[in-house]
């Protein structure tokens, strides 16, 4: 028996929408390499940028909130998918992330090894301090949660619906998770592209986003994804 075809996660005005947000956080973020101290230049500290980061995730994921209010739209759970109705069920996802965090950092590796990126000029990007540091878990977490919903939940199902094909919206997806990150460099883009397919075949696989929520989150912790 054929499988109905997936619904649209929101009308395509709204994907529109998200798509411009998220190019203007794209262009935000190509431009803050302006914000590097020159040689010689004291370190000004990242609290204000890490905020911003910060802010501009949550905005993203309480437009896609607004966006499930839509009659027939898909809501933020949905999004999500699995649920917790005990401390197994728990246990069991973060056993998964842990798995897809092995998975992703090796890939990680061994794509930075054969393409070498430039990540030097992003050190200033570290952080410094206690605060800092604060800042630095906090918004680990909130891309973990933010850029799962917005890439794996929202775009992979909407292209899903679009093209009815699980390649193409795994692909779709990625290229536009690495795009969204262009101001690490072209390799970067590559590997981070190749690392957003890798979550979109588990999300969909697992039908769930919950572990690639934390796996991501705990991998920006360490700073091996990112």
């Amino acid at each position: 028996m054929p499988q109905p075809k997936p619904k649209l996660v929101a009308p395509l005005w709204h994907t529109l929408g998200l798509l411009l947000i998220l190019l203007a956080i794209s262009w935000g973020l190509l431009h803050m390499k302006t914000l590097e101290p020159a040689a010689g230049q004291q370190h000004r500290g990242n609290v204000i940028l890490y905020l911003l980061v910060i802010l501009s995730e949550w905005v993203l994921s309480f437009y896609i909130w607004l966006g499930g209010l839509i009659p027939n739209a898909t809501r933020v759970r949905e999004l999500v998918g699995g649920r917790w109705s005990s401390a197994k069920d728990v246990l069991r996802d973060i056993g998964w992330a842990a798995a897809l965090w092995i998975v992703v950092t090796g890939v990680a590796v061994l794509a930075n090894y054969v393409l070498r990126p430039k990540i030097e000029s992003l050190a200033f990007l570290n952080p410094r301090g206690a605060a800092e540091a604060a800042l630095w878990v906090m918004m680990s977490i909130s891309a973990g949660f933010c850029e799962e919903l917005v890439y794996r939940g929202y775009l992979q199902k909407q292209s899903l619906a679009l093209t009815g094909n699980v390649a193409l919206a795994v692909v779709a997806q990625a290229v536009l998770f690495g795009v969204g990150h262009w101001y690490q460099g072209v390799k970067m883009v590559i590997v981070i592209t190749v690392l957003g397919v890798l979550f979109g075949i588990f999300a969909h696989w697992r039908k769930s986003l919950r572990p690639c929520m934390m796996a991501h989150a705990w991998g920006d912790i360490v700073n091996l994804i990112r």
